[in-house]
């Protein structure tokens, strides 16, 4: 019998800069941001739109969904955040970390309990402002340690560069 699929609502209260959503299979504890969560599976959002559903294939899940999205103008206590996993049968809706991102899931539950707490006292870059305080570095060290979540394969693909899309910001 085949598993019906994940669906994730995304409800914006106002546009934002830049989102995304992915499927973590492994990550990349050298690196902070979106590059952090490995080599994910990327599925398609618009971080302009008001409203979007997405439908998550069962077959194969990943460790965990992800979702990022930073708003315009930025401001780093208004990024949303939500982890997330597979389960048939669960459904759950609320804010992802922010109130200006609603999020409704269906066959799938949030994962809790993660945060700056989750970085091992000896990781590498822990003493560094932009990789200690990075939620998606942090999510990483929290699959590497409770999900043994493996290294992502080396790799210099890099994605092709859309010149209509936002510059992803990074302050020292």
């Amino acid at each position: 019998m085949q598993q019906p699929p994940a669906r994730v609502g995304l409800n914006s209260a106002a546009p934002f800069l830049i989102m995304w959503l992915v499927g973590i299979r492994n990550v990349n504890l050298d690196r902070h941001c979106l590059e952090s969560l490995g080599a994910p599976d990327r599925h398609p959002v618009k971080p302009r739109a008001p409203r979007q559903n997405i439908t998550l294939p069962a077959q194969n899940p990943p460790l965990a969904w992800y979702v990022c999205a930073l708003p315009h103008p930025w401001d780093w206590s208004n990024n949303a955040h939500l982890a997330f996993e597979y389960a048939e049968g669960h459904q759950w809706e609320g804010p992802a970390l922010v109130q200006g991102l609603q999020v409704t899931l269906e066959n799938a539950r949030p994962i809790t309990g993660w945060g700056e707490h989750s970085i091992p006292a000896n990781a590498p870059h822990r003493g560094q402002w932009r990789y200690r305080t990075c939620r998606n570095w942090q999510f990483a060290w929290w699959l590497r340690t409770n999900r043994n979540a493996p290294d992502a394969p080396a790799t210099t693909w890099r994605p092709p560069e859309d010149p209509d899309a936002p510059q992803q910001l990074t302050f020292l």
